[in-house]
């Protein structure tokens, strides 16, 4: 399981690099609001003032995470960039990355 403020992080480490990658380029896409689904399980600690940290299921690992008790949550993300609050752009460029 991973925690959820790391897949958070790594989303917006590629979020960053397509907005690197749309510097110069002619085909650009508006950035809107994200939205991720995701299936977690919710650990709290038996101490007093012990935090409540969320970690996300994996594909691959929902059997033994049934038996923890998952929980679907949506989140809705809206990127901005800077103080100012602008909505960033992503580029998408014919033949990268193709897979």
């Amino acid at each position: 399981m991973l925690e959820l403020a790391k897949v958070i992080r790594d989303l917006r480490t590629e979020l960053e690099s397509a907005i690197v990658a749309a510097d110069g380029e002619t085909l650009l896409f508006e950035l809107g609001p994200i939205e991720l689904t995701v299936s977690v399980a919710i650990e709290a600690g038996a101490q007093a003032g012990a935090k409540v940290r969320f970690y996300v299921v994996e594909f691959g690992t929902q059997a033994n995470a049934d038996h923890t008790g998952t929980q679907q949550i949506k989140l809705t993300l809206s990127p901005r960039l800077g103080p100012d609050g602008v909505s960033p752009y992503v580029s998408g460029t014919a033949g990268e990355r193709r897979r």
